[in-house]
């Protein structure tokens, strides 16, 4: 298949461009640096541009996304609005205008995180943001169009990452990176749509 993977420059990213190339997959590799095409998924227009630069693929696959980690107390709106701007309005738009131009049996895959299901503290944005996103999923799957099918996968933190979050998954069960990427493969290569595969 030709996928087109937005973030692949991200711990996440690189397992999945990883997987999906070692199972035969072409894969182009878009995001705002360092990419095949460039893109800025919180822009439309650059939305636009990058799905006709890749031409027909089969799949879209994201692993890209941003949200603030703040306490309640200090969040201003603006901070509301970039979480929900960086990664769930973004992949809303990337679903909105690619149902539009890919073929019928294309798929979508999505980004979320466990924060969805377990809080922590500083992460409301991000359990805001991940929720909706597992939401969208499974109301966008009956709504596509031909077969066209849309997953999401929702991982824990990873074994590589912890260095990074320091304590702040303290008591969570880290997984490998290459757990989620395998999600990604059992969404793009599979048949299951409205999905949200936990890996925990």
């Amino acid at each position: 298949m030709n996928v087109v993977l937005i973030g692949a420059n991200g711990t996440l990213g690189r397992a999945v461009h990883t997987a999906l190339s070692e199972r035969g997959h072409m894969v182009v590799t878009a995001s705002r640096t360092g990419a095949d095409i460039h893109v800025d998924i919180t822009d439309p227009e650059s939305i636009r541009a990058m799905y006709e630069a890749v031409g027909a693929v089969d799949a879209v696959a994201v692993a890209a996304g941003s949200v603030p980690w703040r306490p309640l107390g200090e969040l201003t709106v603006q901070d509301v609005r970039g979480g929900l701007e960086g990664k769930a309005v973004s992949q809303i738009e990337l679903v909105r205008q690619g149902a539009a131009r890919l073929p019928a049996h294309a798929s979508f895959t999505l980004i979320t995180g466990i924060l969805a299901r377990e809080p922590l503290l500083t992460g409301s944005v991000a359990a805001l943001v991940n929720g909706a996103v597992e939401a969208f999923v499974r109301a966008a799957a009956i709504e596509l169009p031909g077969r066209q099918r849309i997953n999401a996968v929702s991982p824990t933190v990873f074994e590589e990452s912890l260095g990074v979050y320091g304590d702040t998954f303290a008591g969570f069960d880290a997984v490998p990176v290459r757990r989620a990427a395998n999600a990604y493969v059992k969404a793009v290569e599979g048949h299951r749509t409205g999905e949200i595969f936990l890996v925990e």
